[in-house]
């Protein structure tokens, strides 16, 4: 469904993706993993359309990603949930919504509003605020928005980034099993996480980044890839 070739990609002068390969199949979660600064954010990224690749191919369902706008990205299916989440301030909870919708923009208003209760029925903590401003939400709640905007927007193709980072741990769980309960109904997702013992569990397949390249991938049900991965990323 999404497959990259040779992708390189800039920041100014600093070379930070170096010939990144890898796929991703329909009903797959996929990780990405290794330490902090080593270019997993800009893989997803490049992928949403946030950083121009300056070399390589971005495909999605055969067709070429690579130099289109972030918006157009948006529009043909792929979601990024970014780290920072951007909730939009000045806005309530229905209000950030409603903005999710915006990538379907054929959509007729009795499907928007359907979608929009399809949402408050998985997510009822945010149907109670939908009235609440939605900066004045606890992080976890934030993060729970930021995944639900996405999803008003019937994604085909979810990115997610770090969605666990300072949260607690029950906040976490309830995330981690959110991302696994979206696998079984079969959208495609690649996870940036550095929870990696606690993500290798919800993933098909997994890249080990490091500076910039693949430097070992491998099937997350097999229990030798998964500890092979697990000893890579703790030396």
């Amino acid at each position: 469904m999404l497959e990259l070739k040779g992708v390189h990609a800039h920041y100014g002068l600093s070379h930070v993706l170096q010939g990144i390969d890898l796929r991703v199949g329909k009903g797959e979660v996929i990780g990405l993993f290794g330490r902090n600064g080593v270019g997993k954010t800009t893989v997803i990224k490049t992928i949403a359309g946030w950083v121009k690749p300056s070399t390589g191919q971005v495909l999605f369902d055969g067709e070429r990603l690579d130099g289109l706008d972030s918006d157009r990205i948006c529009r043909r299916g792929v979601g990024l949930v970014p780290e920072d989440r951007r909730i939009f301030p000045g806005l309530t909870v229905e209000e950030n919504l409603w903005l999710g919708q915006m990538q379907c923009p054929s959509r007729a208003r009795a499907e928007s509003r359907r979608r929009m209760d399809e949402i408050y029925q998985r997510f009822p903590r945010l149907a109670e605020r939908r009235r609440q401003m939605g900066t004045t939400l606890s992080g976890g709640e934030q993060q729970m928005l930021a995944i639900a905007r996405v999803l008003a927007g019937s994604p085909r193709l979810l990115l997610i980034d770090e969605p666990t980072e300072g949260l607690a741990p029950i906040i976490v769980e309830e995330l981690f099993e959110l991302i696994s309960e979206l696998s079984r109904e079969g959208t495609p997702i690649v996870l940036v996480e550095q929870n990696v013992h606690r993500a290798i569990r919800l993933t098909t397949r997994h890249y080990l980044i490091e500076r910039g390249q693949v430097i070992l991938q491998g099937d997350s049900r097999v229990a030798n890839e998964r500890e092979n991965l697990l000893s890579r990323i703790s030396v």
